[in-house]
């Protein structure tokens, strides 16, 4: 691209218009595990107790190598079984007195592409094996990437929600009230 053409980008970008239309092209993303737990159907909340078994594939043994070393990891996931009619609902619903918020403002699993990730705690790591507690994913969900959580990357003290999140969430301090 030209230099000229890259400065007349860059301006219109600078008033919203112009630049590249977001690509339609889908992205494949292979797994490198299945989650194995007893949940065997999709639900709103109860995870903060659930023991799951993440199964890495074989040839990523070495891969693992010190992840057993971090008390927690981020974990990316498919959530495999929303239906295609779910994946283009706009807004949350479900408890009236919380304020509606479009999908992508909630952590609601009804996600335009599906896509989850959660912190949760490490428990173990036998061979190829994980352990952890928390993940809200059923038995049989694809993994699609792990990381280790680092606090002073991953944690955001000064972070800010709306009024009603923090109200809800000392109403609830065990159950997953995020809309």
């Amino acid at each position: 691209m030209s230099l000229l053409r890259r400065l007349a980008d860059r301006i219109l970008r600078l008033f919203g218009q112009g630049g590249q239309p977001v690509p339609r092209e889908p992205v494949s993303l292979p797994p490198i595990a299945v989650v194995r737990n007893a949940v065997f159907d999709p639900k709103p909340d109860g995870w903060e107790d659930v023991k799951s078994d993440l199964i890495f594939r074989d040839d990523l043994l070495d891969a693992l190598e010190g992840i057993d070393s971090y008390s927690h990891i981020i974990v990316v996931f498919s959530c495999h079984r929303v239906p295609d009619d779910a994946k283009t609902q706009t807004f949350v619903t479900g408890d009236a007195s919380l304020p509606q918020q479009g999908i992508l403002a909630s952590r609601s699993q009804l996600r335009p592409n599906s896509v989850g990730v959660a912190v949760v705690q490490l428990l173990r790591r036998r061979k190829n094996i994980v352990r952890v507690l928390g993940l809200d994913a059923i038995d049989g969900t694809p993994i699609v990437d792990i990381k280790p959580y680092l606090p002073a990357y991953d944690s955001v003290p000064e972070a800010t929600v709306p009024e009603w999140v923090s109200r809800a969430m000392q109403d609830a301090p065990n159950k997953d009230t995020s809309p």
